[in-house]
């Protein structure tokens, strides 16, 4: 049994590389998800997950950021290595993964959307996924075919595209945990459901943390030089959502990968 979040946490990029990278740890969740469902229906939404993520990395030259953002967090963290509180045994675990997801990333393929590009069934598939009911069995009739060939093999073609795009993955969650760990969280509150900051540096995300009994979601409007938050009351889903005019209790975490630390020694 399921059990509810002691935290339900809000995420907002301010800046575009972040952006791209949490719609991919989204989609990479998302395709995750669904090939564990072994189903017909399982394998369409697992397909459609990855043809989400080819096509936004086939529109970016996502391998050389990767690079230049891993390099930079080895370069940051290895300074650390003098300062007596700082954990050695761990900060020499994430150095070794830092330079393991390079090294991965750098032996990868030179174009990360190549599966896409050369297989003409992935193209005629991606093709139609942007028409509403567009990969019927009529319009597709190889698709279905695919899909009906026993399920592990069905399975070992999604494996065999998505390994092209793996040492991607690897190094978007490496970077993303270091950005989400790179700050504490901090109790905050908001007279009468607004919250305005005004940040002493250049974040890239922030992180709103609400409890599941407080009925609100935040709706984030940020820049370079302020953020603001907004707290609306979710109520009923049919109806009109108004902004909390009470103060709301919140945590929220204000990151960036130039912060990124490892645990001191307890």
């Amino acid at each position: 049994m399921n059990q509810a979040p002691r935290w339900i946490v809000f995420e907002q990029p301010l800046t575009e590389r972040v952006r791209t990278y949490l719609r991919l740890e989204f989609l990479f969740d998302q395709y995750l998800h669904h090939h564990a469902d072994r189903s017909l229906w399982g394998q369409r939404a697992a397909l459609q997950a990855l043809l989400d993520v080819f096509s936004v990395v086939g529109r970016t030259d996502l391998k050389t950021e990767l690079l230049k953002e891993l390099s930079e967090q080895h370069a940051n963290l290895s300074i650390l290595a003098g300062r007596p509180q700082v954990d050695r045994r761990r900060l020499d675990d994430v150095l070794e993964e830092l330079h393991t997801t390079k090294s991965a990333l750098q032996t990868g393929p030179s174009y990360l959307a190549a599966a896409l590009r050369e297989n003409d069934f992935l193209h005629a598939v991606m093709n139609r996924l942007a028409i509403p009911g567009g990969t019927c069995t009529f319009d597709l009739p190889a698709y279905h075919r695919w899909l009906c060939r026993p399920a592990a093999a069905v399975a070992r073609d999604l494996d065999r595209w998505r390994s092209q795009v793996a040492p991607l993955e690897m190094a978007l969650r490496v970077l993303l945990r270091l950005l989400r760990q790179s700050t504490p969280v901090i109790e905050e509150a908001a007279e009468s459901g607004v919250f305005l900051y005004t940040p002493r540096q250049a974040y890239q995300l922030l992180r709103v943390m609400l409890s599941p009994e407080q009925d609100l979601y935040p709706e984030v409007s940020a820049s370079r030089h302020r953020f603001s938050i907004r707290f609306m009351r979710f109520g009923e889903v049919d109806q009109r959502h108004m902004q909390a005019a009470e103060p709301v209790s919140f945590r929220l975490q204000c990151c960036a990968l130039a912060l990124a630390q490892v645990p001191a020694i307890p």
